[in-house]
């Protein structure tokens, strides 16, 4: 049942991405920065990880859960370390996942030429 519900929701999530492109006829970038916000403020407002607990790698895959990363980074450093810990909480989360995408990144377009 569980790959059910990451299924449902994770499917979800992507068929309001592809009508914000479709319908209401935003960029990529609107569309990434609005659903990097939203997942930051369902976690910012607790309910990020029990959508984690239902759905699973349903809301972790997508977009969303990067800015779930930041908040959750932010607000657990924030609570040890005051607010230095809530910029440095930011950076800890999320600096292994920033990192791959620019490897693999500067690597595809080794492999594959971007065209202008």
């Amino acid at each position: 049942m569980t790959y059910l519900w990451a299924f449902i929701i994770g499917g979800l999530i992507c068929v309001i991405g592809q009508l914000m492109f479709d319908v209401a006829k935003l960029t990529p970038a609107h569309t990434m920065s609005i659903l990097v916000v939203t997942g930051a403020i369902v976690d910012g407002l607790g309910w990020y990880e029990p959508l984690i607990d239902f759905a699973g790698a349903g809301v972790t895959v997508p977009i969303t859960s990067f800015g779930n990363s930041l908040v959750h980074g932010a607000l657990t450093d924030l609570k040890s370390d005051g607010w230095v810990g809530a910029v440095s909480g930011i950076f800890k989360t999320t600096s292994a996942g920033i990192s791959a995408a620019i490897v693999f990144s500067f690597l595809a377009a080794l492999v594959v030429r971007p065209k202008g």
